[in-house]
């Protein structure tokens, strides 16, 4: 399993990644996101996937990846605050965790990454889930 760390986001800080990203991978990401979509929803996976590609992106600050990263990894691990398999309420502190990081790195989030996260929605679930995503998305406002 590819994990994140191999990727050296870090290179060049004194930040302790391997507390944060020691369950993170982008394998365990797309399993997740694929498997689990219809209790996750459409709007957390396309919050996660624009997560996912600012912590790529070079103007990203390492303490932001941390953030990030800490995120993704909560959202794969199905052992939490409160356990994903729980009914109706399984991925409500997945989803705050999403939404914190969010906040933070919000700044980095351009148009290109939104598209990018958009892409991999339509390349995993396929183009008719467009449609889908932005009535979710208007619901959230």
């Amino acid at each position: 399993m590819k994990n994140i760390k191999n990727k050296n986001l870090f290179e060049d800080t004194n930040v302790p990644d391997e507390n944060y990203i020691q369950g993170y991978s982008e394998e365990g990401l797309w399993e997740k996101i694929t498997k689990y979509v219809s209790k996750i929803g459409l709007a957390l996976i396309y919050k996660a996937l624009q997560l996912h590609y600012v912590v790529q992106s070079p103007n990203c600050p390492p303490k932001v990846k941390v953030a990030i990263l800490a995120a993704l990894g909560y959202l794969i691990s199905p052992i939490d605050a409160i356990l994903d398999f729980t009914p109706v309420v399984g991925y409500t502190d997945d989803a705050a965790a999403i939404s914190a990081a969010l906040v933070i790195a919000q700044m980095y989030i351009t148009e290109e990454i939104k598209t990018q996260a958009r892409n991999k929605i339509c390349e995993i679930f396929g183009s008719s889930v467009l449609d889908k995503l932005e009535k979710d998305m208007a619901a959230q406002i």
